[in-house]
């Protein structure tokens, strides 16, 4: 029998070469791989073809496992396979439930590694030429999601909105028009706002506006699709932004 243990990689933003060398490594020795809905699902060929490939994925409220569930799969496997990886998007530790699984593995005994992975918070604005801080723009940034257990907005979400820094938004895609309005109480109407869906891969789409175009824009985003947002004066770098702002100023003035 070989020892169990576990090993949590986060696999990056979205493209399967986004992923670290030591997170590559482990998929490589792995004996059997518990994968979420990953956006790049070539990854799984870096895994031998005779060790189990388990979908555990959750998207828009389609689970194939609850967490409980997906808790247990580890452990089991663990103790049935050996190394199990648990491969995860982005970084495990960013909105990922990731100490969840290690708390709940460590109680029976089975030592988990954790292998950090790019968090798309960070990598997908940049892959869109967005810096979430810039000197004489923004000093500082907020990661917010917009999905709590309670289905409404946390208090950390409504302290971001009141302040100067950028804010980057996950999990809000289906909720755009509700973040707008919501920020829009402490933001000025023409505040730069982007949503980028399929981040980093070969089909990413940017879409830019203001918080007073979000009706305009939310007509261009597939809301079956998860995507970040980015709010702050550094989207305008962003030269889709200035198209659409020149656009706007020609129709207005017709």
């Amino acid at each position: 029998m070989k020892e169990a243990k576990v090993t949590l990689v986060g696999a990056g933003p979205g493209s399967a070469d986004l992923i670290s060398v030591r997170g590559l490594r482990a998929l490589k020795q792995a004996d059997v791989v518990l994968y979420d809905a990953l956006t790049d699902t070539t990854l799984l060929d870096e895994v031998a073809d005779h060790v189990p490939k388990i979908y555990v994925g959750k998207r828009c409220g389609k689970h194939s496992y609850t967490q409980s569930e997906i808790n247990t799969l580890i452990v089991e496997n663990a103790f049935i396979y050996g190394h199990v990886v648990r491969l995860k998007g982005g970084d495990p530790f960013v909105f990922g439930r990731g100490l969840e699984e290690v708390d709940y593995v460590e109680s029976y005994g089975i030592p988990v590694e954790v292998v950090p992975g790019i968090s798309s918070a960070i990598a997908v604005p940049a892959s869109q030429g967005i810096s979430i801080t810039k000197r004489g723009v923004s000093s500082s940034f907020w990661v917010v999601t917009a999905t709590t257990k309670e289905g409404i907005f946390s208090k950390d979400f409504k302290l971001a909105a009141q302040s100067s820094a950028t804010l980057v938004v996950l999990m809000g895609v289906r909720k755009l028009l509700e973040i707008a309005t919501e920020i829009g109480k402490y933001r000025k109407r023409y505040t730069p706002i982007a949503v980028i869906q399929n981040g980093t891969l070969s089909n990413e789409n940017c879409i830019t506006g203001t918080l007073g175009d979000v009706v305009r824009m939310s007509g261009k985003i597939d809301l079956s699709h998860p995507g970040i947002i980015v709010i702050g004066d550094v989207v305008a770098d962003h030269p889709s932004f200035f198209e659409e702002e020149v656009m706007r100023a020609l129709h207005s003035s017709m």
